[in-house]
């Protein structure tokens, strides 16, 4: 009986040793079976993860450029502001009677006159300040305003002149930033001078400007009235003018050589060399849509004066941030291309790459874009991302050398990045045909993918 005991237990653990290696057999060809699909899977969280970096590097972008943002804002405030000049303009007012329950009340009306020509010769000196590393432009001008004012507007818009306060006529300057007058400022009308006065006594197209008070009672009988004004005036950034006269003209030259010329109206005539650029614009009153009498300051035409401004723009050429923000839009892509040929050389160099690894590589792309916003501030951002490049590239193609111990796959990952940077870089400089090239691109690089991954048995070891 004992012996038959013996033969059972035997017989029993033979087999069940046996079933245990069986399936413990087909364990592994299952996990071999679906290892690749496995790595594929670890691979792609690992990308997830590696975004998780990237977006801490974009709001740092973000951040550093509201810093440069705040430092312009910060020595505008202290230098001046950019400015934009609306004027000169007159402004007369007249009595309106009003009765309420039997009583008489008698309210100030006002009508604006805009004058029949408005000429600008403007010369602008630039200077460079620094705060910190960022660097703001300003610019001290001289303006010379000329022109004449017409009545005969009046007649055209049927207004009542005999009821116009002559003798306590306005004339009005409108200005951003009253801290860049660098000296007094006064106008000849006719033969006559007169000094502005701070503010604009509640009779100004603008809340910021100055105004004189004059005497305009030729003005019922001449038919033009010409006046001439000279003015310093301090600003940052840019300048911008407000087409008011019938025939507007400015005629603008500065010694800076990347002006952008902004607003609703572009110069008919530019001249831009390596030291300065002279511009002259034209704009008729049949270009914009105000008239050159104005009741009582209705709200649509101020709305329409407003937005009528032209003008330059002397910012200076960094573009840094903004770049720098366009270039980790193709981060995933370079991530996800880079993991792809670790992935297939892996496989077909038939060698172990860990999970941590392609965690580091994917660091160290991610870590290019750090040192591309750093030292883009120092040197700019072409220089920099050359040598972000360079520097990413070695550290990725010298730890694969180091992890695979072949030169041939290195050299492959070292090629491949100099293509991808070389490619977003060309990207991030083209604007027009920035989503042609972007999109060939894609369906390319997606078409060598397609074409490596079909060599692949991806259901045998």
């Amino acid at each position: 009986m004992d012996n038959l005991n013996d033969n059972l237990n035997e017989d029993f653990n033979v087999d069940f040793t046996e079933n245990l290696n069986e399936t413990k057999k087909q364990a592994r060809g299952c996990l071999r079976r679906f290892s690749k699909s496995i790595k594929v899977v670890v691979i792609a969280f690992l990308i997830l993860l590696l975004l998780i970096p990237m977006f801490m590097i974009e709001d740092m972008i973000r951040e550093r450029g509201q810093i440069q943002t705040d430092a312009i804002e910060e020595v505008g405030q202290k230098w001046s502001l950019a400015q934009t000049i609306t004027g000169p303009y007159i402004n007369l007012q007249y009595p309106i009677t009003q009765e309420d329950n039997g009583v008489k009340k008698i309210t100030m009306g006002s009508i604006t006159l805009l004058p029949d020509e408005l000429s600008i010769d403007g010369q602008l000196s630039t200077e460079i300040l620094q705060r910190g590393i960022y660097k703001v432009n300003v610019y001290q001008s001289e303006l010379l305003i000329k022109g004449f004012f017409s009545s005969e507007e009046f007649h055209k818009s049927n207004v009542d002149m005999g009821v116009l306060q002559y003798n306590r006529a306005a004339v009005c300057l409108n200005l951003t930033d009253m801290r860049g007058l660098s000296e007094q400022v006064s106008i000849t009308l006719n033969d006559s001078v007169y000094t502005f006065e701070p503010g604009m006594d509640g009779r100004g197209i603008e809340s910021m400007g100055v105004h004189a008070i004059v005497d305009l009672s030729s003005l019922k009988e001449d038919r033009m009235l010409p006046y001439e004004m000279k003015i310093k005036l301090k600003g940052s950034q840019s300048i911008y003018f407000t087409p008011l006269g019938k025939t507007t003209k400015v005629n603008l030259k500065a010694n800076w050589n990347t002006p952008s010329f902004d607003g609703n109206y572009l110069p008919e005539k530019r001249e831009i060399t390596e030291k300065d650029f002279s511009a002259q614009w034209q704009v008729l009153n049949l270009n914009r849509n105000y008239p050159q009498v104005l009741v009582n300051y209705q709200n649509a035409s101020i709305k329409d004066i407003q937005n009528s401004n032209f003008g330059v723009n002397l910012k200076m050429p960094v573009e840094q941030y903004q770049q720098s923000m366009r270039s980790t839009k193709y981060a995933i892509l370079i991530i996800l291309l880079t993991f792809t040929v670790i992935f297939f050389t892996e496989i077909m160099e038939k060698t172990r790459i860990h999970a941590l690894q392609y965690l580091l590589v994917g660091l160290a792309l991610c870590l290019f874009y750090s040192l591309l916003l750093s030292m883009s501030e120092h040197i700019g951002f072409n220089m920099a991302y050359l040598v972000a490049s360079v520097l990413t590239i070695t550290l990725v193609g010298g730890y694969m050398l180091g992890i695979i111990k072949r030169k041939k796959p290195a050299f492959i990952m070292v090629g491949l990045l100099s293509v991808l940077y070389i490619y977003v870089f060309i990207l991030i400089q083209l604007e027009t045909f920035a989503l042609l090239a972007g999109s060939l691109g894609l369906f390319v690089i997606l078409a060598m993918v397609m074409y490596f991954s079909k060599k692949i048995d991806w259901f045998n070891e």
